[in-house]
């Protein structure tokens, strides 16, 4: 069997933006850019089991409402399986939910953000470490990406490289292992949804002192954070070539 690229479904985003827009498991497909890779959604709080690590040739974890820290025990099995799945050595992208519970399957700690929320297209800044990175090197300095989070990494998992960081944010990205890797940021969100999320988000946002129309007005595409989904497809489809 060929081995296929899994979506692992965390969560929904809000149901009017579904209705317009498609949910996160759309949004990553069409990021994938490639309309004939086989490609297969498992959402992981309904799962009564994940699949065999061998027919996999790599694992997309998408966003989510829920927060790590509640240890949900769909959630906590799911971690338990990531940690299997980096031991592996499956390529593995965990987008915000996904990144954090990447951390947290590894040994990390996730927890709330002491500044609050961070929502927007807001600038990312690499680390030296990421210009050899498989996934990131080639990547500029700095580049936008979408936010949305509450929780974020507060501690590394042991052995994990940072990869990037925002003013608010200083686990941007990082690397576990050598083909897992997590984002805060959100490669899939267009500008529609990262605007959608900024109005459902607009008392929250208010009450923490921010300015929802400015923040939709400052709203930009984010191709170079767009790119790491076709990079982790073409990456993830050479994993069987690919001492």
């Amino acid at each position: 069997m060929t081995p296929y690229l899994l979506i692992l479904k965390t969560g929904d985003t809000f149901a009017d933006m579904a209705r317009e827009l498609g949910d996160f498991e759309d949004w990553i497909r069409r990021g994938l850019q490639d309309p004939q890779r086989e490609v297969r959604v498992i959402d992981a709080r309904s799962a009564t089991e994940l699949p065999a690590l061998d027919e996999l040739s790599g694992v997309l974890i998408t966003g989510s409402h829920d927060m790590v820290s509640h240890r949900a025990p769909w959630s906590e099995a799911l971690a338990r399986w990531l940690a299997q799945a980096v031991r592996a050595d499956v390529p593995v992208l965990g987008i915000c939910y996904g990144h954090q519970l990447l951390a947290h399957a590894m040994g990390g700690e996730v927890d709330d953000h002491p500044r609050g929320l961070e929502v927007g297209t807001v600038p990312i800044c690499l680390d030296e470490l990421a210009q050899d990175d498989p996934l990131l090197g080639g990547l500029p300095v700095t580049f936008l990406g979408q936010m949305v989070h509450q929780q974020s990494v507060r501690r590394l998992p042991p052995g994990a490289v940072r990869l990037a960081h925002s003013a608010h944010e200083p686990h941007a990205a990082f690397r576990v292992g050598r083909r897992a890797w997590g984002v805060q940021f959100h490669p899939e969100f267009s500008p529609a949804a990262m605007c959608g999320y900024i109005a459902h988000l607009d008392d929250a946002l208010r009450r923490q002192g921010a300015d929802p129309k400015a923040m939709r007005e400052a709203v930009k595409a984010t191709d170079w954070a767009a790119a790491l989904l076709v990079r982790f497809g073409r990456l993830s489809a050479r994993r069987s070539t690919v001492a």
